[in-house]
């Protein structure tokens, strides 16, 4: 029986591609050292790996030292233009159904974004209550697969599963011995599962 889900973020629970990819393009712009175009269907390829590997994927021009500076500041941007947004990034049903889910289960997030992510997601949302645990890449500098186990073992949890929607997610699954839940109206396909949902309301049939 189910007792714990842990989300990921991105193609998960919001998308924010269209937002993140204006303000990395002015990063971009800013810092300069690479011919680098950012637009929402590259984020979407690239949301779910470590924000280093990102880096290292969308601006392969770029000198270390800049690759280090455009991400500090796109992250800046990113944080800024999101914090200052006022359309409904969320998918359908989310805020809704996190709420119902908190009566049955315990909530945890799990992501490979940068620090102060997963707090300003929650606040948007209007979810923090509903969210017992979460950690990031930012935080631990670990795999998402490390960091679903670190809060495993720190929260104590069994019967745990974890929802997002890339292949990447699905690896981090399997290196934490959970099993996985593909969110298919998401950013990726997956080559397994232990369930697909098309709506994340789907989510309240569990068990």
């Amino acid at each position: 029986m189910i007792k714990n889900i842990i989300f990921d973020v991105d193609g998960t629970l919001w998308d924010t591609t269209e937002v993140v990819a204006k303000a990395w393009n002015r990063a971009v712009s800013e810092v300069g050292g690479t011919d680098a175009i950012i637009t929402s269907s590259v984020l979407k390829k690239e949301f779910g790996k470590t924000m280093d590997v990102i880096a290292e994927d969308l601006f392969t021009d770029a000198s270390c030292e800049n690759k280090k500076l455009i991400l500090k500041k796109c992250c800046e941007y990113e944080h800024d233009d999101l914090e200052e947004d006022t359309h409904n990034l969320l998918y359908s049903n989310v805020k809704e159904t996190i709420s119902e889910l908190s009566e049955k289960y315990r909530l945890f997030i799990v992501s490979n974004c940068q620090c102060g992510y997963i707090e300003l997601f929650m606040k948007k949302a209007g979810i923090e209550k509903y969210i017992t645990d979460f950690e990031c890449f930012g935080n631990t500098g670990r795999c998402k697969g490390e960091n679903i186990k670190l809060v495993i073992e720190r929260n104590n949890l069994n019967d745990v599963v974890y929802v997002g929607d890339t292949q990447g997610d699905y690896e981090a699954t399997v290196l934490a011995g959970v099993p996985f839940i593909f969110a298919k109206y998401g950013f990726g396909s997956v080559e397994d599962y232990f369930l697909e949902i098309n709506d994340i309301k789907e989510l309240l049939n569990l068990n």
